[in-house]
């Protein structure tokens, strides 16, 4: 028996090795699948205000031919970020996410201008129609602000859990890579001008 116990020893460490190595690698597997589920979640709160624009478009239209120049801009916008080819594949392409990010705040933008115009315009302000979907822009706004921090709580979930180790072993072998992730649009640390 004492012969055979540095080859038990052995064994005993090999199984060990193994079942850490299986446990990080579905680990990780889990966290990369939580990025992927909240950020599904930020592509679905995305398209239910991409579905709701022209809604809020059309109404607008008719009560408020001064600002069609804004809302043809919301339109092309609209449009433009309708056009993108967004999947899962963009986390792992910053160029391709800062160009999404961009043109979603573009977006948001012309979006947060034209809730200014009903600042403006009492005519719109006091529309039934319109004020029920301004309530849903600015449900729909909220709504992907929470799904943004909830996908950036799990791509910094992910990001750090290959960055440790051992997981990082076992995210360099199994091909786990650091996820993009939302950062602030340039200017968003100054206050938007509202002038009446």
């Amino acid at each position: 028996m004492k012969k055979n116990l540095p080859l038990w020893i052995a064994v005993g460490v090999i199984v060990i090795l193994v079942i850490m190595y299986v446990k990080t690698q579905n680990n990780l597997v889990s966290y990369d699948e939580n990025v992927a589920a909240n950020w599904s979640q930020v592509e679905n709160m995305y398209q239910r205000r991409l579905d709701l624009i022209p809604n809020l478009v059309e109404t607008v239209k008719g009560y408020a031919t001064q600002e069609r120049e804004l809302l043809t801009q919301i339109t092309e916008l609209r449009s433009r970020v309708g056009q993108m080819n967004v999947s899962k594949d963009i986390l792992d392409d910053p160029a391709a996410f800062e160009r999404f990010q961009a043109a979603q705040g573009e977006l948001g933008g012309a979006l947060s201008r034209l809730l200014v115009v009903t600042e403006n315009y009492p005519d719109l302000k006091s529309n039934q129609n319109f004020l029920a979907l301004q309530s849903q822009l600015e449900g729909s706004e909220n709504r992907i602000a929470v799904a943004r921090k909830r996908f950036i709580d799990a791509v910094q979930e992910y990001n750090t859990a290959i960055r440790r180790f051992p997981a990082s072993l076992v995210a360099g072998i199994g091909g786990f890579s650091k996820k993009a992730t939302f950062s602030a649009a340039a200017g968003a640390d100054q206050a938007p001008k509202v002038e009446f």
